[in-house]
């Protein structure tokens, strides 16, 4: 058994053929495509989170309507760009949202992806100390989030309204949620570090890293070193995984019409730069869920996950990815035990 959900990049543009035209389309759309994943029996709804650039971006507002519309299905984020964040005024907004749902919060945290703007974060005010890299700046911000939803003291009180010093910790807290935090890795070196950390492990279609071996062979291969870290770390209770994947069920006409010839295209990994090193993208499983299943079940990394996060093509709207998913549940997920 696995737990199967969606991640919506959210991207909209005014183009012919895209049914999500504005951002208001993205945000409404996002919403009720959770209210028709839970429906259906989907276990998650996650969304990507991008700024300066036509996709959704501050996530909580979007995650608490999701949550207010919705009742069992978890929410989440892959991933919240650390960089740009307050992590004090993020541990409320997070804590509040996952009040509003029951609990139902999964956050993916990363240093963030290549981006259309330069600098993006200082924009926002945030420039890293001298010496350190943003990098070091997102896990510093992690950490101090981390503590905050944790319930750690932040700041003196002041005595003259409170008849005390003592540390004040950052309200309200949800119990429970510093438990349901994930690091996006990239690499085997940052899944090391996760483990270490005691985050969940979320893991997408790209990885900053190459060794020549398979996408899925790789990957597995960052599970399993994240695992070995957690456990080396003394961490109790077991982690979480998380892989991303695109797979897209050719069923009816309108499949074999939006995607038949994908089909051959994108049905191999791509190795390119990134970031000044080498980068493996996951391939697209495309094409009869016959066949999807014989490849996935191929898929080390997908065997070694609890979850997998299906990417939608959010822009064909609601009804499309509705049945998508549910193509997914009905005619592959079976046939891989994952159901």
């Amino acid at each position: 058994m696995k737990k199967i959900g969606f991640l919506s990049f959210g991207h909209y543009q005014a183009v012919p053929g895209s049914l999500v035209r504005t951002a208001a389309d993205a945000l409404l759309q996002t919403v009720e495509l959770a209210v028709a994943a839970e429906e259906l029996g989907v276990d998650g709804a996650s969304v990507r989170v991008h700024h300066f650039a036509p996709q959704l971006a501050s996530p909580f507002p979007l995650l608490a309507a999701m949550a207010a519309r919705t009742s069992r299905i978890e929410l989440g984020t892959g991933v919240i760009d650390m960089r740009y964040e307050n992590p004090l005024y993020m541990a409320e907004e997070a804590a509040i949202t996952d009040l509003i749902s029951n609990g139902r919060l999964q956050l993916g945290l990363s240093r963030g992806s290549p981006e259309t703007a330069l600098s993006g974060a200082e924009a926002f005010g945030h420039l890293p100390a001298p010496g350190r890299s943003d990098a070091d700046d997102a896990r510093e911000r992690t950490a101090q989030f981390r503590r905050a939803i944790s319930g750690v003291g932040v700041v003196a009180a002041n005595p003259q309204i409170t008849g005390h010093s003592n540390l004040l910790a950052i309200q309200p807290q949800s119990p429970g949620l510093a438990e349901r935090i994930w690091w996006g890795s990239g690499s085997r070196a940052t899944a090391k570090w996760t483990g270490e950390q005691g985050m969940n492990l979320m893991s997408s279609t790209l990885l900053t890293e190459d060794t020549g071996a398979d996408f899925g062979d790789l990957q597995a291969e960052q599970i399993a070193i994240f695992r070995r870290a957690w456990a080396d770390a003394g961490h109790h209770g077991s982690p979480r995984v998380s892989v991303s994947r695109s797979i897209m069920p050719l069923v009816t006409d309108q499949d074999r019409r939006y995607f038949g010839l994908r089909a051959q295209a994108d049905n191999r990994d791509q190795v390119g730069h990134l970031d000044g090193g080498l980068a493996r993208f996951g391939k697209s499983y495309i094409g009869e869920p016959d066949l999807l299943i014989k490849q996935l079940a191929q898929d080390a990394a997908v065997a070694a996950a609890d979850t997998v996060l299906l990417t939608v093509p959010n822009q064909l709207g609601v009804d499309y990815n509705a049945r998508l998913l549910d193509s997914v549940l009905r005619f592959v997920a079976p046939g891989l035990g994952w159901r």
